[in-house]
């Protein structure tokens, strides 16, 4: 643990932004959705490879799936895993220590609200650097846009869709990683 992580728990983090979705599925479908997601959108190569690009503590996949508290994904660990209503991240590399909370609220049995709080800190000029990069520029705004969009695009996927198909044959897949009901791809692409 290093002197920064000591003198701010994650808890504490400063607040970067909230961004929300409302979804048309039971919370147990949102959950499963948001779990598939978030592996499918971090397990690939390219995100293996960001993480290893800017030093973060957590690169590779590990732990079971559905993911639970310990799990990690590339740049993430698992903090907190309270099916179907809380999963926080968190992680920390060279120029950043950083949560990712994601929070569902049951508005129906049929329907939830999805929440995605964002808070880091961005350490001295390389963080501040780091900080315009990726927070200044919109850039993360419209990667957790875009991930929310892919969350409610799997979620609302019937549970049959998302079922494994026949032994030795892959379900098709979106370029989000979720099984997909070809009526739903303008959704997706334009959300």
């Amino acid at each position: 643990m290093d002197l920064m992580e000591a003198l701010m728990p994650l808890a504490l983090l400063p607040y970067i932004d909230e961004h929300e979705t409302v979804i048309e599925a039971a919370a147990d479908d949102v959950w499963r959705g948001l779990s598939e997601t978030l592996d499918r959108s971090f397990a690939g190569p390219g995100a293996t490879a960001c993480a290893r690009l800017v030093g973060a503590t957590d690169r590779t996949p590990s732990g079971p799936r559905p993911l639970t508290e310990d799990a990690t994904l590339p740049g993430f660990r698992v903090t907190t895993a309270t099916p179907p209503h809380e999963l926080a991240l968190s992680g920390r590399h060279r120029f950043s220590t950083y949560t990712l909370t994601f929070r569902l609220d049951e508005l129906s049995p049929t329907r939830s609200r999805l929440r995605a709080e964002s808070r880091a800190a961005f350490p001295g000029p390389a963080g501040g650097a780091y900080r315009r990069l990726v927070i200044t520029t919109g850039g993360h705004a419209l990667g957790m846009r875009r991930l929310l969009r892919a969350i409610r695009h799997c979620s609302e996927q019937p549970p049959a869709a998302n079922g494994p198909g026949p032994p030795g044959k892959r379900p098709s897949r979106t370029r989000f990683g979720c099984p997909y009901n070809l009526s739903a791809l303008p959704e997706v692409w334009n959300g």
